[in-house]
């Protein structure tokens, strides 16, 4: 209720707290799943009402908390964020993502199937697999809800250092339950 949030383009925002307290609700409503009951949303000043929803949804990128992997190769996982992408553009935003290591070892690498709902990953390759999909994309904004919270500390580092490197050309919303997760150490 009340919200009042400006995100400045660049920007990274985390938005933290307990379950319930409206993070992931923010996140769905930037991307209209619903609108707000007052109120308005707006990108570059153009309320998202009044734009087609394949228009907006153009400028978004999401990792979300449990990935949607699909019953395919680890490349075509990858190149739903952008269907038009070169197999080398695939592979780069895989590097990106701290990917490229754990696909080649798979056993027709790029080209390997990875099942239904991605049965044959790890949750930190899923991740890492969501992430590149996200670099692929390249959407001025970046939605991460809570994109760390199911991994153990090696995926989390390798998946943060990925995340870390895509947000710095975009604005990006981080929603965590604990603030360690969106804090960063000083040098």
């Amino acid at each position: 209720d009340k919200v009042d949030l400006v995100i400045e383009p660049g920007e990274t925002v985390a938005l933290v707290g307990p379950s319930g307290a409206g993070k992931t609700t923010i996140i769905q409503m930037i991307q209209r799943f619903y609108d707000p009951q007052s109120g308005r949303i707006t990108l570059d000043g153009i309320d998202l009402t009044d734009m087609r929803r394949d228009q907006f949804r153009q400028s978004l990128a999401l990792v979300p908390q449990d990935p949607v992997i699909f019953a395919d190769t680890a490349r075509e996982n990858i190149r739903f964020g952008r269907p038009e992408a070169t197999d080398a553009e695939v592979e780069a935003a895989a590097s990106a993502a701290a990917a490229h290591d754990f696909i080649v070892k798979l056993p027709e690498g790029y080209d390997s199937y990875v099942g239904e709902r991605g049965v044959m990953l790890s949750g930190g390759q899923k991740q890492r697999i969501a992430i590149a999909r996200a670099i692929l994309r390249d959407a001025p904004v970046l939605l991460l809800d809570e994109a760390t919270s199911a991994l153990d500390a090696e995926s989390e580092r390798l998946v943060q250092q990925a995340v870390d490197a895509l947000a710095q050309t975009r604005t990006t919303i981080i929603v965590a339950h604990r603030l360690a997760t969106v804090k960063r150490p000083t040098a």
